[in-house]
């Protein structure tokens, strides 16, 4: 079906072309040739909406534009060869196009020719960046850390198979009051303290409560510093001293100790990084002091209070930031702006951010500054993925704290509750800028109230009655290329194929729209057109040929089922 809308493409640029030339010959170039999908499956498999778009601009008649595209359309020998005729005019213009039988059909060889990279297109030298997680490393990943996680793995999953070359970053604040915080928790815990202790207090209420985290893992820390423990994590090593007034080493190991823990929750999750970024690099490698000069020696700050301030409302802000305080330290805003610098000055051409939702606020400073700063990054650089919180139910009631974290659910947790492929799937199943209510009990439920286990009980459906045809029939997998096309005409087939023709456009439009949960959207949709098909169609018939063309379009499906999972980082067994 790739070619096939291919050719129709072609057909209907032509078609726009010859009836501008006859209704409007002065006027400019047509537009470019695009197939919507109908709103009702009833309306056809493809819908042309240009006779509506194009009647103001002319001053026409959008029936009649429809009327005349149409019998330019019925004339290009590539509708004649895809389409059934007529074509038909609905509304007030619409075009609705039904594609004939082999037009589908031909998707299941696109498949199975294809293979995994159905629907991937080709290289295209693109240079993407997407920095996701970026957790501080003073405590256990928790759950928002996880939807962090989930969204842009399967967001640079979705870039690679639009031909870009995608860098994976994680970048973390090593340095600051957060891990002024967990030096100090730890040091208290070397020395026998404990939350509750008068000099550790845990009221919520009190506002030195902030001072100090409460979680067990600080007590790990504190025993692992204590026996002069090793950690290594993807970007650091580190040995503990063992002396309880080593506050630099406490320091070191605490951030190497976490950066560890994070790794591993990372790996259990299923998500790598190809760099760590350290804010503290900014700093040493003098970044953060280029970054403010070029925006002084641009004009874009002023003094005022003892403090720097960047002229942000020239960029649409609603109001001039602080740059450097009173006290001579910067606001958190100021080495951002240095680090997107630096991933401009590396080569990416786009850049997107995944971060939380309270995380809103930084992003017309940031870019404010960027602008300011005159290095040549165009408007609206970065992309931002914001996310909504993750609310956590277990047994009907909503989970609030981890005894491992102390205040909140951790990632690690989700997994040993569920599994990791529930979790991925459900973390990417919704909307990023929507609150999600991860609900354990249903991750745990093997029907189809499970989305998870909807999709993949898919998939291992199929596997059983292909492993069925060549075990009980003798069937040859590698043959089902040849498969007789032309015998797929149940409804039911019709549907499932057109729904597989679906998949190239729908990898291309999430990838543009930073949409990765539309994967996640379409795989339900699939496993539904499966399941009606499963039930509406017998496969091993004693029809030798019917039943080979019915496991080539069992295989072409489930490999866009493995496809599709596999971008969300999720696995797609054979048996369950």
């Amino acid at each position: 079906m790739i070619q096939a809308k291919r050719d129709l493409l072609s057909a209907l640029g032509q078609a726009l072309s010859q009836v501008l030339s006859q209704v409007a010959p002065d006027a400019a170039t047509p537009p470019a040739p695009v197939f919507e999908a109908p709103k009702q499956a009833a309306h056809g498999d493809l819908a042309v909406t240009a006779a509506m778009q194009l009647a103001k601009p002319l001053k026409k008649n959008p029936r009649e534009l429809a009327a005349a595209l149409v019998a330019a359309l019925e004339a290009q020998p590539a509708v004649q060869q895809w389409v059934q005729l007529p074509i038909e005019i609905a509304g007030p213009g619409f075009i609705n196009l039904r594609l004939k039988p082999e037009a589908k059909q031909s998707t299941i060889t696109d498949v199975l020719t294809a293979g995994d990279q159905f629907g991937w297109q080709p290289a295209t030298g693109k240079k993407v960046l997407v920095e996701f997680v970026s957790a501080n490393p003073t405590g256990p990943l928790h759950v928002g850390h996880g939807r962090q996680g989930a969204l842009g793995d399967a967001l640079c999953n979705l870039f690679v198979t639009q031909g870009q070359q995608v860098t994976r970053e994680f970048y973390y604040n090593d340095a600051g009051v957060q891990i002024d915080t967990l030096t100090h928790s730890t040091h208290l815990r070397i020395q026998g303290f404990k939350p509750g202790d008068d000099c550790w207090p845990t009221d919520p209420e009190n506002p030195e409560s902030k001072k100090f985290y409460n979680g067990d893992y600080i007590a790990d820390i504190a025993a692992d510093f204590l026996a002069k423990k090793t950690v290594k994590a993807d970007d650091r090593e580190f040995t503990a001293s063992g002396d309880a007034n080593d506050l630099d080493g406490i320091r070191q190991f605490a951030v190497a100790y976490l950066r560890h823990e994070q790794d591993l929750d990372l790996k259990a999750f299923g998500v790598r990084f190809d760099n760590y970024y350290l804010e503290s690099s900014l700093y040493t490698s003098g970044r953060v002091e280029a970054a403010v000069q070029k925006l002084k020696d641009a004009g874009k700050t002023f003094e005022e209070g003892g403090a720097l301030w960047l002229r942000s409302t020239d960029y649409g802000d609603d109001k001039d930031r602080v740059m450097r305080k009173s006290d001579g330290g910067y606001t958190y805003f100021v080495p951002d702006v240095a680090y997107h610098i630096a991933k401009w000055e590396r080569g990416f051409e786009q850049v997107v951010n995944i971060q939380g939702s309270d995380h809103h606020g930084t992003i017309a400073r940031v870019r404010a500054g960027l602008q300011a700063a005159g290095v040549g990054i165009p408007q609206g650089w970065p992309d931002y993925v914001l996310h909504k919180m993750v609310t956590v139910m277990r047994n009907g009631e909503e989970v609030k704290i981890s005894k491992r974290a102390g205040s909140y659910v951790t990632l690690r947790d989700l997994i040993e509750w569920t599994s990791k492929d529930a979790v991925r799937f459900f973390l990417i199943s919704r909307k990023a800028d929507t609150e999600f209510v991860f609900d354990v009990d249903l991750a745990l439920k093997t029907n189809d109230e499970n989305p998870v286990f909807y999709v993949q009980y898919a998939h291992a459906r199929m596997s059983k009655v292909m492993r069925d045809w060549a075990a009980e029939r003798g069937g040859d997998l590698a043959g089902l290329s040849q498969a007789q096309l032309t015998l797929l005409t149940a409804p039911s087939e019709l549907t499932l194929m057109s729904k597989l023709a679906e998949y190239p456009d729908m990898l291309t439009q999430a990838a543009a729209g930073l949409a990765p949960h539309d994967v996640a959207f379409y795989l339900r949709d699939l496993a539904g057109a499966f399941h009606s098909y499963y039930a509406a169609e017998r496969f091993l018939v004693d029809d030798v040929e019917l039943t080979r063309v019915r496991v080539a379009l069992l295989a072409a499906t489930a490999q866009v089922l493995r496809s599709g999972l596999a971008l969300l980082g999720v696995s797609a067994p054979d048996k369950m």
